[in-house]
């Protein structure tokens, strides 16, 4: 995948970490499968802009913040 999505993945493996949040419970909020997740943060999807919103709603940060 590319850099992007690595780049993504970090960012929201990071904020999640900071939150205390666990993937379960993002996948849950999204309604997805906790392997979707992780696959985001792994950088092996690269998710549309509607599911990056959705995990930046679900985290409390903007979408810029999980972008960045």
């Amino acid at each position: 995948m590319d850099d992007e999505a690595k780049k993504l993945g970090e960012n929201l493996k990071e904020i999640r970490l900071e939150k205390g949040v666990t993937q379960t419970s993002i996948a849950k909020a999204l309604g997805v499968d906790r392997s979707f997740v992780s696959n985001i943060e792994n950088g092996k999807t690269n998710p549309t802009l509607s599911t990056i919103t959705s995990l930046a709603k679900a985290l409390g940060v903007s979408t810029k913040e999980l972008l960045k």
